[in-house]
């Protein structure tokens, strides 16, 4: 759930990058990082893991509008794709507004993004949340190279809520803004309907 300050006038709004190790999640981040202005960004703050480049969070408020005289800030936070970080998954999501779902297009990847798409699923659970009832954009990540499955397949087989869903590349930056846009307003719609 999104955390008010009302000192600072602020609506803090949590968005989790989710998927498969290796997928994308952090580069993602990186990219928004990278082409976001000094003004309207925080420090990005990176854990490394031992066994693989996957960051254990990144952190990054940014700035995006105002709700009643609130300034939204977001804050954007990376899974660790591997499974043995479950813990680190369920503590992540905890308090969660919005999910990026990010999957791996390669072909050989569709195995790793159902199992990621099921940890999501029983992980929300757990948190109290329904998949079907949190802010929730699929990006299929990864479509500048040769061995990709179709876009039919992986709506087919990963999309069976119809979330809006965006095909990228994070290294080069098609589809990422993009992606990071449309959860933000399901974000802010989710948070103003609340507000009634």
């Amino acid at each position: 759930m999104s955390f008010v300050n009302y000192n600072t006038k602020e609506v803090n709004c949590k968005i989790v990058y989710y998927g498969p190790g290796l997928g994308g999640k952090t580069t993602n981040i990186q990219y928004v990082y990278q082409k976001t202005s000094g003004d309207s960004k925080g420090k990005m703050i990176t854990l490394n893991t031992e066994n693989e480049r996957t960051l254990f969070f990144d952190f990054l408020p940014l700035d995006l509008g105002e709700i009643r005289g609130f300034k939204t800030r977001f804050h954007l936070y990376t899974v660790p794709g591997q499974v043995f970080y479950e813990a680190s998954r369920k503590l992540i999501l905890r308090g969660v507004d919005g999910i990026v779902f990010v999957a791996d297009s390669q072909v050989e990847r569709m195995e790793a993004n159902l199992e990621s798409l099921r940890g999501l699923e029983k992980n929300l659970i757990e948190q109290g949340y329904e998949i079907e009832k949190v802010p929730v954009v699929l990006q299929w990540n990864k479509r500048d190279l040769p061995n990709v499955a179709s876009i039919e397949d992986l709506r087919t087989k990963i999309n069976k809520w119809d979330f809006p869903e965006f095909e990228a590349s994070a290294v080069t930056g098609e589809g990422v803004f993009e992606t990071l846009k449309s959860i933000s307003k399901l974000v802010l719609m989710n948070l103003k309907g609340g507000l009634n």
